[in-house]
């Protein structure tokens, strides 16, 4: 295949869909808005599964890369009432199927394996236009244009390629993330950090709300607290003034364990908000010529564990699919959607059991995603303590 392929975004999906490119030597350019790879930080710890993202690592001969990222010890889980009983305390031992990197390491991982050049920094999108017969013109903030026959839009949420495909506008779907760091976790949290444990620590309360943490790569400590609430509410918060909203955002906790709520007052970070946004649950699109997406541009879904994965399989397999149909992009695109959108809408329909969480949820999906399908076991060390 001779046919030059521009990908707009430079995440996890789009970065993958150039591996592959590059190892069947399919010409490709990545266009990324961000001015450098060290721009922003790339976020947590991301959980790559035995049955979609490490298939996507495989396919991308980058297996022994990716094992050298992999954090010892994270896939542990805790979980825990509000009031700081441990109601589940399963131990990392080295067997399960969804080893913990972190975010950044792993993009960087993909960013090195593209010859130099692949990937166009500074490049943000401002307009796509179709121009007919499969090509389309993409517009740039500095006024620049190219004119691609095969545009893979893996541009995220916000996608400036979906509307090409699709009028399905992303939703609010009345939940955010908090987020929080707290650093050398062991010396100067002590307490926070004997509460999240060696890897994943999820407490659960009322009306929806819980606290989320992973221990990261430097003794960090990464705090999600998950707050359903109107977008307004959230807009009466000023997060630019960082005592005030870590105050806000305590205060919803206040009949919580200490041992919880020091994530969120402890944080050497201003609190961040990451509201959740999600596209319909069996979006997809007419076979549009000489464009698709992947990732969150084409199956947003609030966070559910899946969606690094997803995006790192969807550009696998479109990879594989350009490469199985030299001379036929429509029939590669065709093959790619015609297995993306099941599986896809399987994934966000499922997501939608854990929603709005309870511990049992929890310990539920825990159980048996660890042990089988059918949840047989001992619920993964089910324990009656305070984790401090």
């Amino acid at each position: 295949m001779t046919t030059h392929v521009t990908i707009i975004g430079a995440g996890l999906g789009g970065l993958t869909l150039a591996r592959i490119l590059h190892l069947h030597g399919i010409p490709v350019t990545v266009h990324e808005a961000e001015p450098s790879p060290a721009a922003r930080t790339q976020g947590g710890m991301l959980d790559i599964h035995d049955y979609n993202g490490q298939l996507a690592v495989k396919a991308a001969d980058l297996m022994d890369e990716f094992r050298a990222l992999v954090l010892p010890g994270r896939e542990a889980i805790r979980v825990l009432d509000q009031h700081g009983t441990v109601l589940v305390d399963q131990p990392d031992d080295g067997t399960g199927g969804r080893p913990e990197v972190q975010r950044g390491e792993l993009r960087q991982m993909l960013l090195d394996s593209l010859p130099e050049g692949t990937v166009r920094w500074g490049r943000k999108v401002t307009g796509v236009r179709s121009l007919g017969g499969g090509a389309h013109e993409v517009t740039f903030a500095d006024g620049d244009t190219v004119v691609t026959e095969l545009l893979v839009g893996a541009d995220g949420a916000w996608s400036r390629v979906r509307p090409v495909v699709s009028a399905a506008p992303p939703e609010y779907v009345g939940q955010a993330f908090v987020e929080t760091y707290l650093y050398d976790g062991d010396t100067r949290h002590p307490l926070a950090a004997r509460t999240v444990g060696g890897g994943n620590m999820m407490a659960f309360g009322s009306g929806g709300q819980w606290i989320g943490a992973h221990r990261e790569r430097g003794d960090t400590l990464h705090a999600y607290v998950v707050l359903i609430r109107p977008q307004e509410w959230f807009s009466e918060v000023d997060f630019t003034d960082r005592a005030a909203a870590t105050a806000r955002i305590a205060e919803e906790f206040a009949s919580w364990a200490p041992e919880l709520t020091c994530l969120i007052t402890e944080s050497d970070t201003a609190p961040v908000l990451r509201p959740h946004f999600t596209l319909p649950k069996d979006h997809r699109w007419d076979r549009t010529p000489g464009v698709t997406l992947v990732g969150d541009a084409a199956h947003l879904t609030a966070p559910n564990g899946e969606g690094a994965n997803l995006a790192m399989l969807d550009g696998a397999e479109l990879g594989e699919a350009l490469a199985a149909h030299p001379g036929d992009v429509e029939a590669a695109l065709g093959a790619y959607e015609a297995a993306m959108f099941p599986r896809s809408a399987a994934v966000a329909a499922a997501g939608e059991d854990l929603d709005d969480p309870t511990a049992a949820d929890v310990i539920h999906f825990f159980g048996r995603d660890r042990r089988g399908q059918d949840g047989e076991g001992d619920g993964g060390g089910v324990r009656g303590e305070r984790a401090s």
